[in-house]
């Protein structure tokens, strides 16, 4: 497996080459963190705002995993908040429940949009969101949750467009309605992901690229294996995501990869303001759904599809020209000039995982494919409870989770039909 970036529109446009050592020779820091993508650096930058000398190692290099691949999307979702809702419920009442998790939901938006403004990271930032109803019976779906936002006082933000108005958003017959959010974001994940990590070095964050952990060493004080030397800390943090394959024996069984596909078209020119005049970013109300943007060189950047078996499609622009051109027929036989996959890890009550495997090593992982928000959220939560505000991740640590103890393969291939489930029953209602 390579270990630089895969060849996407986002690999293609970044606006830094900077590249970090290999780590060699032995270091003492007050905390080590695995993982160069959102999880890793937002914890990190959050740790390093406080004053902590901390290490991040990077198996790749940064961004190369979800983090770098992504839709771009920043949405106010937080993955398995159903879940959480009956489960916090349990724990705590309707009421503390309800409130936790909306201030999280939106708690990403607020983070990613002070620290682009702080450290001046540029990103492609834009605003606005749809969430469109794929079917007439959504709309029922779309009424309530708009009734919760304006509840919320978030009234001047959002709307609710019928599908009579749709035009005004999409040149497309597909919907029939949906949200319009101005609070919701979107942008060039990869870039983001490289100017935190500019911000993290800036502030004396040591950052080592392809520089993989062989092994966690555990006890009093806690350090990392590698091949090229070692990292003793009083915390470490292992943010990898479903791509590391470290402390499988505690882990194992409680994360699997879904490969969802990307593609980016070539440059529309005025065909990009016509299908989409509010240069909004969409995605739909399926169980396993369409999302698509415009890039800011005039790009349609469309994804879709998720194959829960784990392995990567061969030809992802095979599989989403139909869907493209299903939602905007006027692009139908567009030059599609990138393709990528982006693996998700999938959770099957999708609650974000936060814990402990030690007294002073910790784990965050998890997104179901909400990641880019989530991660950041999860960032300040990890960064609060390493430092010993605990109150936040002391909630996600009482969520119980599912672990399938068959395996990652089996594990996957049960994952994959409890997906086709689902499936069979969105289509039938």
């Amino acid at each position: 497996m390579s270990t630089e970036r895969i060849h996407s529109y986002y690999n293609a446009t970044v606006n830094s080459t900077t590249r970090y050592p290999k780590l060699e020779g032995e270091l003492r820091v007050d905390v080590a963190v695995i993982g160069g993508g959102f999880t890793g650096l937002a914890t990190a930058l959050e740790l390093a705002e406080q004053g902590k000398r901390v290490a991040l190692v990077e198996a790749h290099r940064i961004g190369w995993g979800q983090s770098g691949r992504n839709g771009g999307q920043v949405t106010g979702s937080l993955s398995g908040d159903g879940a959480i809702l009956r489960q916090l419920t349990r724990q705590a009442g309707a009421e503390v429940a309800e409130e936790f998790i909306w201030n999280l939901r939106w708690r990403g938006q607020d983070i990613i949009r002070k620290r682009i403004a702080k450290y001046g990271i540029e990103c492609d930032l834009k605003y606005g969101h749809l969430h469109a109803a794929y079917k007439a019976s959504d709309m029922r779906a779309m009424c309530t949750a708009y009734e919760e936002l304006v509840r919320r006082d978030m009234g001047d933000m959002v709307e609710l467009v019928e599908a009579r108005d749709m035009g005004r958003f999409l040149a497309t017959p597909l919907y029939h309605g949906g949200i319009y959010n101005q609070r919701n974001l979107h942008l060039h994940p990869l870039n983001l992901c490289l100017g935190e990590a500019r911000a993290l070095a800036s502030l004396g964050g040591l950052i080592f690229e392809q520089s993989p952990v062989l092994e966690i060493i555990h006890g009093a004080t806690p350090a990392l294996r590698l091949e090229g030397g070692r990292i003793v800390a009083d915390q470490i943090l292992l943010a990898g995501d479903v791509s590391h394959k470290l402390e499988r024996r505690k882990l194992g069984g409680m994360i699997f990869p879904a490969a969802g596909g990307i593609v980016a078209t070539a440059p529309l020119g005025e065909l990009a303001r016509q299908i989409n005049p509010q240069d909004v970013a969409v995605y739909d109300s399926r169980f396993v759904l369409d999302y698509y943007r415009t890039t800011a060189d005039g790009r349609l950047l469309f994804g879709g599809g998720a194959n829960y078996s784990g392995k990567s499609s061969r030809d992802i622009a095979a599989e989403l020209r139909p869907c493209i051109e299903r939602t905007f027929p006027q692009l139908r036989g567009v030059e599609i000039d990138y393709q990528w996959s982006c693996d998700m890890g999938i959770v099957i009550n999708r609650i974000p995982q936060l814990g402990k495997l030690a007294h002073n090593v910790w784990y965050a992982q998890g997104y179901s494919g909400h990641g880019l928000a989530t991660s950041h959220i999860v960032g300040e939560v990890m960064a609060k409870a390493i430092s010993g505000t605990m109150d936040q991740f002391d909630v996600f640590q009482r969520f119980s989770h599912v672990r399938a103890p068959v395996g990652d393969w089996l594990g996957r291939h049960m994952l994959a039909l409890g997906m086709w489930y689902f499936l069979m029953l969105e289509r039938l209602r």
